[in-house]
């Protein structure tokens, strides 16, 4: 069921019981996919939470935003606002959607009582930086269509895409639905990015994960990311990539397990 949060801005489905005793749960996507890539793991979570997985201003029906990532996490604070109800919340954020909800957390303390961020970090290296401005002006000049096998190879390995020609077809159309001037700003905004003058501010448990083989966010930014929070552990997820939830969801749902026991108690 899908439903319009902060003020009609950002559309939402919305699966499982509603906001009760358990916390509501939310999924926020990457940069280069979109919300179906939680679809393998949906069915589990929304039979211990109620979960709700909007897409990100600028994403399929939700309105974009002007400014940088700091408006688009002031609005997702309003989205997850409204749908929790103010009940306890859970933001679990992949890639991009990972550093809208850090940011979020930094300029919204309370907003959620714990965090997954799973494939981001806090900065990026130069060389990081200097891919996100090389995607943006390459699709700037010559249109997504010239950043998509970049794109793909940023989320899956080569084998991975081999092994998976169905499954890499509809992550390719979908990302050629995204709106390229929305990429192109959050490409800029991913490229000037650093929080880690910020992070002591997220005092909230936080599951730092990563894929082995991820090479958009690579291992060291999550290791760096975990050991500056306060309260954080990470979890490296063997033989994934970018999307450890849409290439191996039962690896993702046990490496979330113990951070989420509402998981255990529903199975």
């Amino acid at each position: 069921m899908d439903r319009l949060l902060a003020g009609g801005t950002v559309n939402a489905a919305q699966w499982g019981q509603e906001p009760g005793k358990s916390p509501a749960l939310f999924l926020f996507h990457s940069l280069l996919s979109d919300r179906a890539s939680f679809d393998a793991i949906v069915p589990k979570l929304s039979r211990s939470f109620p979960v709700i997985v909007p897409e990100l201003p600028g994403f399929g029906a939700s309105k974009a935003i002007d400014g940088g990532l700091a408006d688009v996490a002031d609005r997702m604070a309003e989205a997850v606002q409204d749908a929790a109800g103010g009940r306890e919340t859970i933001v679990l954020g992949n890639g991009y959607g990972g550093f809208v909800a850090l940011q979020m957390a930094i300029r919204h303390p309370g907003i959620a009582t714990r965090l997954v961020l799973a494939d981001c970090g806090a900065a990026f290296s130069e060389e990081g930086r200097d891919a996100f401005r090389n995607m943006a002006a390459a699709s700037k000049a010559r249109g997504l269509s010239a950043i998509t096998d970049v794109a793909m190879r940023r989320l899956f390995a080569p084998e991975f895409q081999a092994q998976h020609p169905d499954l890499m077809r509809d992550r390719r159309e979908a990302f050629l639905r995204s709106d390229s001037e929305v990429i192109q700003a959050a490409c800029a905004a991913l490229a000037g990015l650093d929080l880690r003058p910020d992070l002591s501010k997220v005092s909230v448990p936080v599951l730092v994960l990563v894929g082995e083989h991820d090479e958009a966010t690579p291992p060291p930014m999550s290791r760096e990311l975990a050991a500056l929070l306060p309260n954080a552990r990470l979890k490296i997820i063997a033989g994934c990539a970018h999307v450890p939830q849409l290439q191996a969801p039962e690896m993702f749902l046990d490496a979330i397990g113990d951070f989420l026991p509402e998981l255990s108690a529903a199975s």
